[in-house]
């Protein structure tokens, strides 16, 4: 399958978010297209409403990874189906990126999309579970451990029923890579940025995959946290998943590449259940 997928790309010149969305299904969701969370270029959303919505459940935020360089939430449609799929109204906001904008801005921009879902959206009665891919499970690690995103927009940290991140670079030095320095270096002192130094014991629950084959963001990020949050007495849990690289976990959680690692979907949906 994968040397087939490969040989399509290569095909039809597709990327593949753009193979992904082709083949994820049309149906059973309606999206709310370019809302405005805030007055500047790129802070818009998307929100996917189920057909059929699970009235009890909460909000899901997601947040694509991209090295804080590029990402688009139309790319993401198939993500938006997935998750709503299964009931859940889902939120795909877009956040500005460098070099137009440097830490924290990407971060208070996931804040402000966070505090418009809690304002307009029903089912955020019900609260909101953040889910991050790569660079945007460390922008959603971030806005669960450091209160200080979310309380600026007047939400307390009770909104928040639970994180869940996807290969995240949550202990990230970007003092060790050249390509990273300058969208970091207003993080003074650097540990500020790292979703590390906030664990703690009162934090929202945790569940912290990663691909045992990631060789992108490497596993060693997510057992960084796990032992930080461990150690404050946080409720934290950790999967490594064997065979699965950087790009297979976000791919898998649409039905057509749900092989890539079958546990995935079923694993989310039971820690969005867990805090319901």
């Amino acid at each position: 399958m994968a040397i087939h997928f490969v040989a399509v790309l290569v095909l039809t010149g597709c990327s593949p978010l753009a193979l992904v969305n082709a083949i994820a299904p049309e149906d059973g969701f309606e999206i709310q297209r370019g809302v405005d969370y805030g007055p500047l270029e790129r802070q818009q959303l998307d929100v996917y409403y189920p057909e059929l919505i699970n009235t009890q459940a909460p909000v899901i935020v997601f947040f694509y990874g991209g090295s804080w360089r590029r990402g688009d939430r139309a790319n993401y449609r198939f993500i938006g189906q997935a998750l709503s799929s299964q009931g859940y109204v889902t939120v795909i906001p877009d956040y500005r990126l460098y070099p137009h904008v440097r830490f924290p801005a990407f971060v208070e921009d996931g804040a402000a999309s966070v505090a418009w879902v809690k304002q307009h959206i029903a089912q955020a009665e019900n609260g909101i579970i953040l889910i991050g891919h790569s660079a945007g499970a460390h922008l959603a690690a971030l806005l669960a451990l450091d209160m200080r995103y979310l309380s600026s927009t007047g939400i307390t940290g009770g909104a928040i029923r639970g994180m869940i991140g996807l290969a995240g670079p949550y202990a990230f030095d970007p003092a060790k890579f050249r390509r990273f320095r300058p969208i970091f270096a207003t993080a003074q002192p650097a540990d500020i940025s790292k979703p590390v130094s906030y664990a703690r014991g009162d934090a929202p629950p945790l569940l912290l995959i990663h691909g045992a084959d990631d060789r992108v963001v490497l596993p060693l990020h997510s057992r960084l946290l796990e032992e930080r949050m461990e150690a404050e007495h946080g409720r934290v849990r950790r999967l490594e998943m064997p065979g699965v690289d950087h790009f297979d976990i976000v791919l898998a959680l649409s039905g057509p590449f749900s092989h890539l690692a079958p546990e995935l979907l079923p694993l989310v949906k039971q820690f969005i259940q867990d805090q319901t």
